[in-house]
Parts: structure tokens; C-alpha cells; sequence
């Protein structure tokens, strides 16, 4: 935690609710109901804060693919060759004969990494993509 002042306050919840609360805090780990709030409230902080297409954001964008598809590589990288200013890093990974997996770290607006994003898993031959995007302001 950042902050250096804790804030105590009481909230009122069903108990079926608080049941299935205790049961998730059980499941993932947390060692107190305060520890899963705080992320919890984090996390919307977190999305609410990848509304706003003119933030900044970091990305996480992963994409199946048939590197068999005439050309499909080489629009890939072309492509992000023109955003190599967003582009942090690339892992590629062979899945199978077939297929691979290649994982982009981006940093920019949101809008921009939506864009790039959709571009890229438009492609032909692209079989699964998914974006996950982390808002950089600063959360205490």
C-alpha cells in the first residue's frame, strides 16, 4: 500500500453475498476480506480508467495464428514495424505445427492500442486474439 493512512468503514451486505465473498477469498488466497476489497476496488479503478480512449494505457495482446497462411508473418510485422513506438516487447512461441502464439507489450492511448489490437487480429489466418489493457495512472 502507498498510502500511509488506513481508513476504516462499515458496509452492509447480504449474507448469501458476504457467503460467496468468503468462499472467493478462500479459493484465491487473500488473507482478509480488507486485502480482497482493496483489489477488487483497484480492478474497477482499473477498467474504468481504459474507458477513456485518450489515456494511458499498457496492453497485453495475444494472437493464434496459422503460420502457414501465405504472407500472415509478414503482415504482422510490417504492421507492427509501423507502431514500433507503441511496440514494448514480442514473445513468440510455436504451439504446434500449426500454429503460434505471439504475445505484444504495447504502451500508448487506449484508443491507439485498441486500434493496433483490432488490425492485427483482423488478419486472415488469425484464429484467437485477446486484449487486456492496464490503465498507468497511479492507484494507491
Amino acid at each position: 500500500m502507498t498510502s500511509s493512512h488506513l481508513l476504516r468503514f462499515g458496509v452492509s451486505i447480504e449474507s448469501g453475498l458476504i457467503k460467496k465473498f468468503d468462499r472467493f477469498i478462500a479459493r484465491t488466497g487473500y488473507g482478509n476480506r480488507s486485502e480482497a476489497i482493496r483489489d477488487l476496488i483497484r480492478a474497477r479503478l482499473v477498467d474504468e480508467g481504459t474507458q477513456d480512449d485518450a489515456a494511458q494505457a499498457n496492453g497485453v495482446l495475444s494472437l493464434v495464428y496459422d503460420h502457414h497462411k501465405r504472407e500472415l508473418e509478414d503482415h504482422l510485422t510490417d504492421l507492427q514495424h509501423d507502431h514500433h513506438e507503441m511496440i514494448i516487447a514480442t514473445t513468440h512461441v510455436h504451439l504446434d505445427h500449426h500454429n503460434c502464439l505471439e504475445v505484444i507489450l504495447l504502451r500508448g492511448t487506449v484508443g491507439k492500442i485498441r486500434e493496433i489490437g483490432g488490425a492485427l487480429a483482423s488478419f486472415k489466418g488469425v484464429k484467437h486474439s485477446s486484449l487486456s489493457l492496464t490503465a498507468t495512472r497511479e492507484l494507491t
